[in-house]
């Protein structure tokens, strides 16, 4: 690793928003996945998904659900193995869903593994109905293809994972999933049908080999540059990407790091758009919450699950980005209905207007403002 290059706040900032894409669109969903290592998803729906808020300001004319049809093809029938590119599932060191370039896979297969054994309702062991459950599950999706767990009869249900009153099939379909035994092949209305790994991947995706606990343990440090592209490293983390990190150093800032690769970019920076851009709660620019209010002197919480009496901001909102400056936030709902994308409550700087990017949304979203 070599030492520590210094940036002014403005100089990192320029640096910052080219490297995490938001000033020269990629051409592609697989560019994308193939520059950040995953986009998360997320099936809240307020004002569009999470993963289409964060690849609309990266790819130009993506449209609502592009994801989707990039992950699956066409929600009535089942991509061919050898045209998928990605594939959903969660990362090895969180639940969090995302979509996930196919070479991803091996990277995974410690993590589901652990899970087969752990205590969690979520995603842990199977209990005894879900053993049964399971090989009735296994069983039917060998024969006939990618189900759902509507397609299973059992009037079963369970009072964990899904919550109280869900069925026994989905609970036990989501944590086959989670142990990688059963992958989704599709989404219908936002359901999912899963199928056989064999039916989904690629033979030479599955018959790659797991990498070491070191390997796998580099891989997820360096998912979290590739993501964030400016972020802090744990000291565990430090040497095990040290031949492929740059430390930099920010007044007020603590130490980050970015990828050597993305070094040409500081040959690269010119004063960005001064056009608001409206970030998704997740955006890889503030997806790590101390840079965030450190370097860009922006304190955020997505407060989608915080208490209404304590929300600060609104259910879903916005930060809006301005050049180099986060201005504040624009909470948006869409009344698909009525057509159009309403704006809750907003906050902005003096002398910042959010009406431009809002239309923006609006547009992508096949609504009207008002």
């Amino acid at each position: 690793m070599s030492g520590p290059l210094t940036l002014s706040p403005p100089e990192a900032r320029r640096f910052h928003r080219r490297a995490v894409g938001l000033d020269a669109p990629l051409k592609n969903v697989d560019a994308v996945l193939a520059r950040h290592g995953f986009v998360q998803i997320d099936p809240i729906n307020v004002c569009g998904r999470m993963h289409d808020l964060i690849l609309r300001n990266r790819i130009a004319g993506y449209r609502e659900d592009d994801l989707m049809r990039h992950l699956h093809g066409d929600s009535e029938s089942p991509m061919p193995v050898g045209a998928r590119t990605a594939l959903e599932h969660h990362l090895p060191h969180s639940n969090n869903l995302a979509a996930m370039p196919l070479a991803a896979w091996p990277f995974l297969l410690a993590a589901m593994r652990r899970r087969t054994q752990g205590e969690g309702s979520w995603s842990g062991r199977l209990e005894p109905r879900e053993e049964a459950m399971a090989r009735e599950i296994l069983a039917e999706l060998k024969t006939r293809g990618p189900l759902s767990s509507a397609d299973f009869e059992s009037e079963e249900t369970v009072d964990h994972g899904w919550g109280a009153g869900a069925s026994l099939a989905k609970a036990t379909l989501h944590k086959l999933f989670f142990h990688g035994r059963v992958l989704i092949a599709r989404r219908r209305n936002q359901r999912r049908y899963y199928d056989l790994p064999k039916r989904i991947l690629p033979p030479e995706i599955l018959k790659l080999p797991e990498p070491t606990p070191e390997e796998t343990a580099c891989w997820i440090a360096l998912l979290k540059l590739r993501q964030a592209r400016l972020t802090t490293l744990q000291k565990v983390e430090q040497p095990l990407v040290a031949d492929f990190v740059q430390p930099i150093t920010i007044p007020d800032c603590p130490p980050l790091f970015c990828l050597k690769e993305d070094l040409p970019l500081l040959d690269q920076l010119i004063e960005p758009s001064p056009a608001p851009l409206l970030l998704a709660p997740l955006d890889p620019l503030i997806y790590h919450r101390r840079v965030t209010e450190r370097l860009w002197e922006f304190d955020y919480t997505w407060e989608v699950y915080t208490p209404p009496a304590r929300r600060q901001r609104g259910y879903y909102a916005l930060p809006v980005l301005a050049g180099l400056e986060i201005v504040g936030h624009v909470d948006p709902k869409a009344d698909r209905k009525l057509r159009k994308l309403v704006v809750v409550n907003r906050s902005l700087r003096r002398g910042f207007a959010a009406a431009p990017a809002v239309k923006d949304l609006a547009r992508f979203l096949g609504l009207k403002t008002g």
